[in-house]
């Protein structure tokens, strides 16, 4: 059970500081297209699967037609969150270890609240 509720707790930050660090790139685009941490998408999508394994895991579209992806490796664990503008840039977010996939449920709305 702990074993379970830990990995429920690692999960959720991971979700949150996956959110929390795809806005904080939404929000301030021009800055990350100049870092170093950017370049086009294929080949950004190429060094991942190539040096890491990774493949792409999950997709969502952001403010300004930015499209936030992550890449994750099942064998390694590893993954990592892009963030590509419409012109085709592509700029890391944030990457780790220990990924798992969760489908979790909604928790039960209480009407009295």
């Amino acid at each position: 059970m702990l074993k379970t509720t830990l990995k429920m707790k690692i999960g959720r930050g991971i979700t949150l500081l996956s959110a929390a660090a795809a806005m904080t790139l939404l929000a301030a685009p021009t800055e990350a297209q100049s870092s170093s941490n950017c370049a086009p998408r294929d080949l950004v999508v190429k060094r991942l699967a190539e040096k890491y394994g990774e493949s792409r895991q999950s997709i969502g579209i952001g403010q300004r037609g930015m499209v936030m992806e992550t890449f994750a490796s099942e064998e390694s664990g590893s993954w990592t969150i892009t963030v590509t503008n419409p012109s085709g840039m592509t700029c890391l977010v944030a990457s780790g270890q220990s990924y798992e996939v969760l489908a979790e449920a909604l928790p039960i709305s209480d009407s009295d609240a």
